[in-house]
Order: structure tokens, then sequence, then C-alpha cells
């Protein structure tokens, strides 16, 4: 876990080190909005979806340089979610990666533009002819984007159930009402990461298959442990306010099932994500160590 760790920090300062040439600011009072997008783009993280681009495609002998520009459309697109979920009206959180949030750093209508910025800039990157492949890839690319992060089946969709679960009862249900907030709030994004590899590196049908599967069981996982995180987390590791969930009466795996069986439930989803890249091989060692990152993670 150690070397992986080595690699998602090595991956996180490269794409790091790309970003600020996407953003030349402009001189005037307008120049607000762009600094706020930056600060928030800029505000720490990971970087697992870029990471999980880079590692999609380069399944299929693309490199991470030719994956970049996707890897940044992304990444300003979950950005803009971040922004507008830490907002008074959604979360209403005060801190993010252990920094005050874009509302908190600038102020609520400067944070709502900045997150309407990054979500149009990304449609900008991941189109643009500096995105080194073919127009038909690159409209394939938009087309996928769009759906991922829409109100139909995509990631604001799982945020308006998100956002109800706090107003209702516990469902009859609740696996089934859970798996659907998840795979729409926080999966489609993970989906888009690794489909947009094999979009890149023109996969056959079972590597798509295969490569879509893995994402769905590690989405599934990572909500399942940021519940558990919100209850027995460290609040300095994950730098923001736990416990606000149970406090909202918001739906959780660990409401429902309780924190011993989310873990079960997490080891097992993340045991089937690795299996589903038996088609690679070792090739895909990262995107299985990626899995057992997201089981172990501490923030």
């Amino acid at each position: 876990m150690t070397d992986f760790k080595t690699t998602l920090q090595d991956f996180s300062t490269r794409f790091n080190q790309k970003l600020p040439a996407l953003f030349q600011m402009p001189n005037g009072r307008e120049k607000r909005v762009a600094e706020a997008m930056y600060y928030s783009l800029m505000n720490g993280g990971k970087r697992l979806r870029p990471f999980l681009v880079a590692q999609s495609a380069g399944l299929f002998g693309i490199a991470e340089e030719r994956s970049f520009m996707t890897a940044a459309a992304l990444e300003c697109l979950h950005t803009y979610s971040l922004i507008h979920d830490d907002l008074p009206a959604m979360d209403n959180d005060d801190l993010r990666r252990g920094k005050p949030t874009c509302h908190k750093q600038f102020d609520e209508a400067t944070a709502i533009l900045a997150g309407d910025g990054l979500l149009t800039y990304a449609f900008e990157l991941v189109s643009s002819e500096t995105n080194p492949f073919p127009a038909a890839v690159r409209c394939r690319l938009v087309q996928l984007l769009a759906n991922a992060a829409g109100a139909f089946t995509g990631m604001v969709a799982g945020q308006m159930l998100d956002l109800d679960s706090e107003r209702f009862q516990t469902p009859s249900d609740p696996q089934t009402a859970l798996k659907q907030i998840e795979e729409m709030k926080t999966g489609r994004l993970l989906r888009f990461a690794c489909e947009s590899g094999t979009v890149l590196g023109q996969a056959s049908q079972t590597q798509h298959q295969a490569l879509v599967t893995y994402s769905r069981k590690i989405g599934i996982a990572f909500q399942i442990t940021d519940d558990i995180l919100d209850v027995e987390g460290d609040p300095s590791l994950m730098g923001k306010t736990l416990g606000k969930d149970a406090a909202n009466g918001k739906l959780t795996y660990v409401c429902a099932f309780g924190l011993e069986e989310s873990k079960k439930a997490a080891a097992a989803l993340i045991g089937e994500a690795k299996q589903a890249l038996a088609v690679f091989g070792a090739e895909a060692d990262n995107l299985r160590a990626l899995a057992d990152f997201i089981l172990s993670r501490r923030s």
C-alpha cells in the first residue's frame, strides 16, 4: 500500500503541475471568479478520478500526456460539484480538505459562479482540439461526460436523491435506495473516468464491460467507506466536519446496516472489483491497488 500511495502522489504531483497552464487569468474585475475556480481546483485532493482516467487509458497504450485533457476536464467537473455541495443550501460546509470552502474564502455568489465556470470549462477542455484525439472521439467523451453529470441519470439526479434522503424516513428497501443514490451521485463520475479510457483506447466490448464493472464496484465501496469515515474518521485527516449525516438524518449505509456490516460489504465489493480486471492481467495492478486503497483510506 505504501508503494501505491507513492504512485498516486507522484501522479498527483505531475497532474497538478500541468493545471496552471489551463488558467490564463482575466485582467478585469471578472478575474475574481476565475481565482475562485482556481482556488478550489488546486485545493488539494488525491486526484483519484484523473488517476483512473490515466490508468484506464494506459491499459490500451495511451500515454498519460495524451489523456491529460480528459482527466483535467473530469477534475474540473468534479470540483464544481464539490463547490456546490458545500453551499449553505446543500451540505453547508465551512471546510474542504482542511481549508475554507469556496463560499467561505470568497462569497456565496462567487462560489456559485465558480462552480458554473468549472462545469462549462470541463466541456471546453474535453472538446478542444488540444485534446489530441479525433473529433468523433472527443464528441463521444462530451456525450458520456454530460450524461454522467446530468439531471436524468447522472450526478445531479443523485444529488437530488441524496438531499431528499434527509427529508424522508428510511425506505423499506434501503439497500436499493442507497445503491440508486450512489450510482448517480458518486458512481457516475468514477464510471466516466474508467469508461473514458476505453473510448480513448478503442477497447473491445469485453474490455469495456470489465472496466465498467470495476468502476461500479469501487463506486459503491467508495460511498460505503465515506459513510464509515463520517462516523469514525479523524477530523484532522478528513479536513471536513464529521458526523453531519447522522445529525441531519441522512440515509447512509452505516445508519441502515451498521458499521460492521458496512465494512464487510465494502470489502466484498473491492474483491469483486479486482476480479473484474482479470482480462487485463498484471497490466491492471495499479487499478487493483487503487481498489485496496479505497477500502483502507482514512481520509
